[in-house]
C-alpha cells in the first residue's frame, strides 16, 4: 500500500507513550451501562484471517482471487447480511485490466441511519519491500495487509447477525487497492490515482443510487503484533470528530495502548477517495509510523506478511472499539 507522508509539528518528532493496560473486561462509565455491545471474539476474526490466506495471494486476475471473493461474499450471506457484488474492470496504472469485485454486506436496509465499514482483500502483487532483491516480484501473501481488516468486519458481520444495532450497517470489502506502482518501476509516475482503484470506482458509482452514510471507519493492517493506530492525517482533516468518536471508545475499553491520542501522518488509502469522492466522512485506522524511513508493520509488502505475525490481542482492540462506536449509534 500506499505513500505515506510524515507531518511534524512544530519541528518536533511526535512522541507518545503507552497509556493505561487492556482489559478487555473494562467496567464502562454508569452512562453506558445500559448500552449492548457484543463481545468481539478474537480467536474467530483469527479464523477468517487465515482463511483467506489459504487461497494464496488475492491477486485480480487469479484463481485464488476468484475463489476468496466467493467465500467472502458467502460469509457475509451466512451472516445475514444483503450481499451486493460489483464487478468491474478496472485499469492499472500501465493499462493492463483487472476483473474487479467489490464486495458489500448491508444490515436494516430500511433505514437511512447508516454507518459504512470499509476494508481491501486484495493484495500486492509484488513483494517490493522484501529484503531480498530476488522475491521483489512475488505476490504478498497479506495475511495483515488486507486479510486482517478483512477478518475484523467478518467477525463483526457474525455478531451483527447474532444481535443487530440500532442502525445500518454496509460492510464493504474493496478490490484493486494494492495495486500501485512497484518501487522497482521506473517507466511510470508514481501518483496515489495508482492505488485504491475499487475504492474510486465505488466512491463515483455506489451500490445504492445516492448511497450516503453518517461516516465511514476503514480498518487497514490492523494485525501485526505491537501495533499502534495514530490519528492519521487526511482522516483528521475530513472526519476529526469521528477520530475523536474512535479513540474515545477505544480508551474507555482500556485500549489507549493501541490508540495513542496523537495526531499522525497521511496515508494514501480507501479512505481519502470516500472523502472526496463520496463525501462520506470516513477516517482509516491503519498503523501510523513515526518516521518516514519506517513501515507502516515490519513485514509491509514482503513475503513475510503471513499469519506468524497476527496477534489476537490487537485484533480484539481493533474489533471490540469498532462494535463499540457501532453499537452506540442511535
Amino acid at each position: 500500500m500506499k505513500a505515506y507522508y510524515l507531518l511534524l509539528s512544530l519541528g518536533g518528532l511526535i512522541l507518545f507513550a503507552a497509556s493505561c493496560k487492556t482489559n478487555a473486561n473494562r467496567t464502562l462509565p454508569v452512562s453506558d451501562a445500559a448500552l449492548y455491545v457484543p463481545t468481539f471474539d478474537a480467536d474467530s476474526a483469527y479464523h477468517y484471517v487465515e482463511a483467506q490466506t489459504e487461497f494464496g495471494p488475492r491477486v485480480p486476475n487469479t484463481e485464488g482471487h476468484r475463489a476468496c471473493g466467493n467465500y467472502l461474499a458467502e460469509k457475509l450471506a451466512a451472516f445475514g447480511a444483503t450481499v451486493t457484488n460489483q464487478s468491474v474492470d478496472l485499469t492499472t496504472y500501465d493499462g493492463k485490466t483487472l476483473k474487479a469485485r467489490n464486495i458489500i454486506g448491508s444490515y436494516n436496509l430500511q433505514t437511512k441511519k447508516r454507518v459504512a465499514l470499509f476494508a481491501h482483500w486484495d493484495t500486492r502483487p509484488w513483494a517490493d519491500k522484501d529484503t531480498d532483491p530476488t522475491k521483489h516480484r512475488t505476490p504478498v501473501l497479506g495475511a495483515n495487509d488486507g486479510a486482517s481488516g478483512v477478518g475484523v468486519l467478518l467477525e463483526i458481520a457474525r455478531q451483527i447477525q447474532r444481535s443487530a444495532p440500532t442502525i445500518g450497517i454496509d460492510i464493504i470489502f474493496f478490490d484493486a487497492e494494492d495495486g500501485g506502482v512497484p518501487e522497482f518501476e521506473q517507466n511510470y509516475p508514481h501518483s496515489e490515482e495508482a492505488w485504491c482503484l475499487g475504492s474510486q470506482y465505488w466512491a463515483r458509482n455506489p451500490h445504492v443510487s445516492g448511497y450516503t452514510a453518517r461516516f465511514g471507519i476503514l480498518l487497514d493492517m490492523v494485525g501485526a503484533f505491537d501495533s499502534h493506530f495514530l490519528r492519521e492525517w487526511y482522516s483528521e482533516q475530513y472526519a476529526k470528530n469521528i477520530n475523536t468518536k474512535v479513540w474515545n471508545a477505544a480508551r474507555s475499553l482500556g485500549y489507549g495502548r493501541y490508540f495513542i491520542n496523537q495526531k499522525g501522518g497521511g496515508v494514501t488509502d480507501d479512505h481519502l477517495f470516500v472523502n472526496k469522492l463520496a463525501r462520506i466522512p470516513t477516517i482509516d485506522i491503519v498503523p501510523t509510523p513515526t518516521d518516514q524511513n519506517q513501515s507502516f508493520f515490519a513485514h509491509w509488502h514482503t513475503t513475510n506478511d503471513t499469519m506468524a505475525n497476527i496477534d489476537r490481542s490487537t485484533l480484539k482492540a481493533v474489533g471490540q472499539t469498532v462494535l463499540q462506536v457501532i453499537y452506540s449509534e442511535k
